[in-house]
């Protein structure tokens, strides 16, 4: 394979590398698009899926050495740990990236989401305001399609409403909202990068209830739209090409990524900007392997702040039996939520939270309705009371997940593990993580809160999980902030060290906040784009 050459190369084609190559190609950037995973069949996902014997987000898509990528269920593979914790929360390697296998959830962060140190004496303030990135939430909203309802979240005001209407509720959804009137726990539709209606050349939702790993009709959004649309503009994507490491010359400019392809070949990518958007796992761990005379701690490492501050919202797992059907396994896996608690006086001893009403029963927690038959079947029952008893068991079955605000701590981190390598040469990412009390505190609020929800609905047989699980949110690692002594890129996503390289995506986020992360890489990744197009006089 020769090498590649364009005005801008952007690594990763995730929501942020996709929406930046989207908005450059429309002004006629030339965009080359690096992806170290292959290009996903959709039917093929579905039925991988439907065969996999574990049913995990990963489940759909291949693993092994050609695109390794960590695994929920085996959290020793790929990922080498060794904090007191571990750390919980997976990606793939595809094109769209980790977006195939998201839940769709498209929250805004609160006003004060912004300024949690000024605030409340915690983490830090982040370098733009939510004023700052309101316009760019909504033209977000506009590009990914999201579904919602006015009031959601309810602190953070709008200057739009939302593209389409909110997904329709479950009839568990009605139930929570009825037992909870009156109560501090306001339910109301989640936000969604869903199709409520067709738009967008993509199709409504229709109910098909795997979202968690794959929408069959793409319903759903997936980085794919935006990679296809920049595809259409111009842009050139390049699968199975593992970047490997960044050089830089001696004024400190980036002037390559070199790569490698599965058959061992090896080649550069070279433009005018450069755009690291490979999520806040593959991000660091490739700046940090490219040490040289110029970089002696990596690309864009000055602060010594690549890889540090490693945040997720460890999620606090409920469930329950209710007294009353109500009927989920059905429909998006989560459709509404509890916004209103996500700010208050208390975030300066506790982390905040959002509360996730699930529409998937007890199939996080214990596999079912699998499980539940099991079990049936292992008390004798056959046929027709076998049918009667699990259709009176999965549909009582009620779950709730509430994410926690974590704070950022420098010695949670990625680092280089000093032997073990992937097929490309590149050391695989080792990780050292702990929950501090700020997240233990917070967990205990949100066990609490849901105990007081399962008591109002009338439920049997509560569990609440005696260890956090991950959310799937991997944040933090290349922060920005107005300092160079503390963070590694700025307000507009640029690296301090290197005036034509931008770092997009997760990574970036000083805080981690409690709103799903997507939709803020989407505003910020709008955002950054418009200042590479002003830096190339596009």
């Amino acid at each position: 394979m020769a090498d590649i050459s364009a005005d801008v190369i952007i690594v990763g084609s995730g929501v942020a590398g996709a929406l930046i190559a989207d908005q450059l190609a429309g002004k006629g950037v030339s965009v080359a698009i690096l992806e170290a995973g292959d290009e996903v069949d959709r039917a093929t996902a579905v039925d991988t899926f439907q065969a996999a014997a574990i049913k995990t987000p990963e489940s759909a898509y291949p693993v092994g050495p050609d695109a390794d990528h960590p695994l929920s269920w085996n959290m020793g593979y790929y990922y080498r740990q060794n904090g007191s914790d571990k750390f919980k929360s997976t990606y793939i390697k595809a094109v769209g990236g980790t977006t195939w296998h998201w839940l769709g959830t498209a929250i805004r962060m609160a006003p004060d989401d912004f300024q949690l140190a000024t605030k409340h004496g915690k983490g830090v303030d982040w370098p733009v305001s939510y004023d700052e990135l309101e316009s760019y939430y909504a033209r977000a909203e506009d590009e990914l399609g999201v579904s919602g309802a006015a009031g959601s979240p309810p602190s953070a005001h709008r200057s739009t409403d939302f593209p389409m209407p909110a997904i329709p509720p479950t009839y568990l959804d009605k139930v929570f909202k009825e037992k909870l009137a009156g109560s501090i726990y306001d339910v109301t539709p989640t936000p969604q990068a869903r199709n409520s209606v067709d738009r967008d050349d993509r199709p409504g939702c229709c109910g098909s209830a795997s979202c968690i790993p794959v929408c069959p009709v793409q319903a759903k959004y997936d980085a794919t739209v935006h990679v296809q649309k920049a595809v259409t503009k111009g842009a050139t994507v390049h699968p199975a090409t593992t970047a490997t490491s960044v050089e830089t010359d001696a004024d400190g400019n980036v002037v390559a990524v070199h790569f490698m392809l599965r058959d061992g070949t090896t080649g550069k990518a070279t433009g005018r900007l450069y755009v690291i958007a490979a999520h806040a796992m593959e991000t660091p761990r490739l700046l940090l392997n490219s040490v040289s005379a110029h970089t002696p701690n990596g690309v864009a490492n000055s602060s010594d702040q690549v890889g540090r501050n490693l945040m997720d919202h460890p999620s606090q797992l409920s469930w329950a039996r209710s007294n009353d059907p109500v009927w989920p396994y059905r429909g998006p896996l989560s459709t509404s939520g509890i916004e209103n608690l996500g700010v208050g006086e208390f975030r300066s001893d506790r982390g905040a939270f959002r509360i996730e009403i699930g529409n998937d029963g007890h199939s996080w927690p214990t596999g079912a309705p699998i499980s539940t038959v099991s079990a049936l079947v292992e008390k004798g029952l056959r046929g027709a009371e076998l049918d009667k008893a699990l259709k009176a068991e999965a549909s009582r079955h009620v779950r709730l997940a509430s994410l926690v605000e974590q704070l950022p701590d420098p010695e949670n981190r990625i680092t280089l593990h000093p032997t073990e390598k992937d097929k490309y040469g590149v050391p695989l990412p080792q990780i050292t993580y702990s929950v501090d009390s700020y997240v233990k505190a917070g967990l205990e609020a949100a066990a609490k809160a849901h105990q007081d929800i399962f008591d109002a609905l009338g439920t049997t047989e509560v569990h609440h999980a005696d260890d956090f699980n991950g959310s799937g949110h991997i944040i933090g690692t290349c922060r920005m902030g107005t300092d160079p002594k503390t963070s590694v890129v700025d307000q507009h996503l640029r690296s301090h060290d290197h005036k034509n390289l931008f770092i997009a995506g997760s990574a970036v986020f000083p805080t981690s906040a409690t709103a799903n992360p997507t939709l803020t890489i989407a505003a910020l990744s709008l955002r950054a784009a418009e200042t590479i197009l002003a830096d190339l006089g596009a």
